[in-house]
């Protein structure tokens, strides 16, 4: 499925929009496997996160194969008067956090089998390490309740301008990779834990042969932070990021308990903290605070 200019107009002056970005900025774009994205049809495309405009280099990079990527957003962003319009009108998808998370579920799987591209991100987070974590089972199970392409996706250098705890640094001529992966095979009635393990080893894969490949380095010591820790860089490590990531899903909870406690909205069940594994909504992505 393409995108006419006369059904998808708002989108298009996005896209036109991002690209002027991107010239402004002389941000260096390398997309590479874009041919596994289909022309036509569903697929999910899974990604590593390591910064807030990653969803943006991810529905740029499958611009030549005229295909638009409706990601997963949280329903905060939705009911924001202009962002929330433009949202609605380029069809991404609302994720309800502490009401009916499943909907955006069951929305995404529509949204599949009407042959749409479903943009997803099963680490739940950006990482804090910027090397990928565990994957939550949402893009397997969606992929596999629709029967479509589950494919990998890994994006690097993004994490240099906008990523979580770091202040804004949107400097020029930054290098930004996006590769993506032949689709990860699957079987139908297979565990999705199984699948799950499958494509975040395949993103693993990516992220090292985008790293592998990236032209730029650091600055010096005081830039090295954008690198992880077992490349030489200053990013926290794999346990640090895992023991702060706790801190603050701990944190969360906390205060969610508080405003239950006050008659408002408890947590809902996501993927992240069921014991069943339902897929939404912690497969979204990590919009940037405001």
């Amino acid at each position: 499925m393409g995108y006419p200019d006369a059904v998808e107009p708002v989108y298009r002056v996005v896209i036109t929009l991002v690209r002027l970005v991107y010239v402004l900025f002389g941000w260096r774009v390398t997309v590479r496997g874009a041919q596994h994205v289909p022309t036509r049809g569903a697929a999910v495309i899974a990604s590593n996160h390591v910064g807030y405009l990653d969803f943006t280099f991810i529905g740029y990079g499958v611009i030549p194969r005229r295909r638009l990527v409706r990601f997963l957003a949280k329903q905060e962003i939705f009911d924001q008067p202009v962002a929330g319009w433009l949202m609605r009108q380029m069809r991404h998808i609302p994720v309800d956090r502490y009401g009916r998370a499943a909907d955006s579920f069951t929305a995404s799987v529509e949204y599949l089998r009407r042959g749409e591209l479903i943009g997803m991100f099963p680490e739940s987070t950006i990482s804090p390490s910027f090397v990928p974590m565990a994957g939550k089972t949402g893009a397997a199970r969606m992929a596999m309740t629709a029967g479509v392409p589950l494919i990998p996706c890994a994006v690097w250098g993004s994490q240099r301008l906008l990523t979580k705890g770091r202040p804004n640094n949107l400097q020029r001529g930054v290098a930004v990779t996006v590769l993506y992966g032949e689709p990860v095979p699957y079987e139908a009635g297979e565990d999705p834990v199984a699948v799950t393990n499958r494509l975040m080893t395949r993103i693993g894969e990516l992220v090292d042969e985008a790293q592998a490949d990236y032209p730029q380095r650091p600055a010096g010591d005081a830039d090295r932070w954008w690198q992880p820790a077992h490349l030489g860089g200053t990013a926290p490590t794999v346990e640090e990021a895992k023991a702060s990531l706790a801190a603050e899903s701990a944190a969360r909870r906390t205060r969610r308990r508080a405003a239950a406690g006050n008659g408002q909205p408890g947590p809902a069940a996501t993927a992240g903290s069921t014991a069943d594994g339902t897929p939404i909504p912690t497969d979204t992505p990590q919009d940037r605070p405001a």
